[in-house]
């Protein structure tokens, strides 16, 4: 299946695919203006072969919530991710001067194939007074389109080295002392309409609404998030699902837990600092690659594992 990509220099790509034409990526890199929802790249919307979006936007509850999104919430006391900061013993704060923000330095690859589209983009992680605290670069996939499954993959991979002469150190609200919070790294915001959703597991394990909470701070291949949408008869399934050596024992990469929630916001994020900190040398890196697949319709996890095995890595 073609796709077809428009790259809006200084602003934003739009990936187009499937028999209607659907925009299915738009992925923003020149950050919206407001420093306090932490200045950074985002993809939103993303959508369906069908044409649903399955993303949120800058929702009333947390403005900074910006479709899926690179985040660090607590790194060498800066937040990464947007609007209040969590303090031990004091709850969230407007915490204006500790709001970093991640540059868009340039794109180092950028191609457009009949079937895929492949781009690398260097950015700059900058604390609240300007320091260039990390170099990060991060690429982005769009693949395996099928019309006929109603489905298309995004995989998104971040390299981030410490450009500091100190540790890079990296927590959760968590970390901080507020249970079962740990959220931190890639992250997904559902459109308002996702929430009561259903969050689905390997092995078939299931959960709705607040039920779906039994599945925060666990850690598995893969989970995935379905739920119907307003306004017409129809439903959408999201899919994340961690590359192989990211769970590996032994690996220098840290552990990951997931980050998730149906109500009252629908959220899924890959946490790497869910239940404990961990520090970055300078001039060390780490990698994690990740895929997310959107469809039309409402998989189960059989279906699921059937999808997955089917993609190479």
């Amino acid at each position: 299946m073609s796709i077809r990509v428009l790259h809006r220099v200084g602003d934003a790509v739009e990936v187009v695919a499937g028999a209607r034409g659907t925009e299915i990526l738009r992925y923003v890199y020149r950050p919206d203006p407001e420093r306090f929802e932490s200045r950074k790249p985002y993809a939103h919307p993303l959508r369906t072969l069908g044409g649903r979006t399955v993303t949120g936007y800058r929702p009333n509850d947390h403005r900074w919530h910006k479709g899926l999104q690179m985040t660090a919430s607590h790194l060498s006391g800066q937040n990464f991710w947007g609007g209040n900061s969590y303090v031990r013993g004091r709850g969230y704060l407007p915490l204006p001067e500790r709001i970093g923000s991640m540059r868009h330095d340039g794109f180092s690859a950028f191609a457009v194939g009949e079937d895929r589209f492949d781009c690398v983009e260097d950015l700059t992680w900058v604390e609240n007074g300007g320091g260039e605290w990390a170099r990060e670069e991060r690429g982005l996939s769009v693949h395996s389109v099928d019309e006929e499954a109603g489905a298309w993959v995004l995989d998104w991979s971040i390299l981030l080295t410490n450009a500091r002469d100190t540790p890079l150190e990296f927590g959760s609200p968590t970390t901080a002392g507020r249970e079962m919070a740990g959220y931190t790294g890639l992250q997904w915001r559902g459109p308002r309409d996702f929430t009561g959703g259903t969050v689905i597991a390997p092995g078939g394990e299931a959960g709705a609404g607040a039920d779906a909470g039994r599945f925060m701070g666990t850690r598995s291949a893969w989970l995935a998030f379905t739920a119907e949408h307003d306004e017409d008869d129809a439903r959408s399934t999201l899919v994340f699902a961690h590359a192989p050596e990211n769970l590996e024992q032994g690996s220098a990469v840290h552990a990951s837990h997931w980050f998730v929630r149906s109500e009252p916001v629908p959220s899924v994020a890959f946490s790497w600092a869910f239940f404990e900190e961990f520090t970055l040398a300078p001039g060390e890196s780490f990698a994690y690659r990740y895929r997310v697949v959107v469809a039309d319709g409402a998989w189960d996890g059989e279906r699921v594992e059937a999808c997955l095995s089917g993609l190479s890595w």
